[in-house]
């Protein structure tokens, strides 16, 4: 039995490790299910107070679906004290929460909308005391093996960076 010119052609492409058409027969790619591997999401918050509860609320439903429970406790901690100090220190703005299972890894990141300071030395202190205030954050990562931090976003308007990364 022989096969079609076009599909020797696919097959030969294939072989050289470039695939230059599609297969002869369709197969369903259905949904693809959660797990570790695609779990990367965005969250946009609204800045109120009761933001702290949502962020813990949806990393735990996240990493519950994807296979990541074990760290359900922890990230749900971590993202509540980012969320609360960007509260703190820009309170009523919006935030974005990102979530993504990376390198063996969860990240946790938080971008608020803290204003610039007018010196270097305002800014230093500010992000000194927002460091202070996130020492719950530090021992719930350090207990996993991982890092946070924070850090000024390099726009006009001014924001912060903070992050927690947690591993199994």
């Amino acid at each position: 039995m022989s096969t079609p010119t076009s599909t020797r052609k696919c097959e030969q492409n294939q072989m050289k490790g470039a695939l230059r058409c599609l297969p002869t027969a369709a197969t369903a790619a259905g949904p693809v299910p959660p797990a570790a591997e695609n779990l990367s999401y965005s969250l946009l918050l609204p800045g109120g107070a009761y933001c702290a509860g949502l962020a813990r609320e949806n990393i735990r439903t996240l990493l519950d679906r994807h296979g990541l429970d074990e760290l359900g406790d922890t990230a749900a901690l971590a993202a509540s004290e980012l969320v609360s100090a960007a509260y703190r220190f820009t309170p009523d703005r919006e935030m974005i929460l990102r979530v993504r299972w990376q390198y063996d890894a969860l990240r946790i990141v938080l971008y608020d909308q803290h204003p610039a300071h007018a010196t270097p030395s305002t800014a230093e202190e500010c992000r000194d005391r927002r460091s202070r205030s996130m020492w719950l954050l530090a021992a719930a990562v350090e207990a996993h093996g991982g890092d946070w931090g924070l850090a000024p976003v390099l726009t006009p308007g001014g924001g912060t960076k903070s992050w927690a990364l947690l591993h199994l």
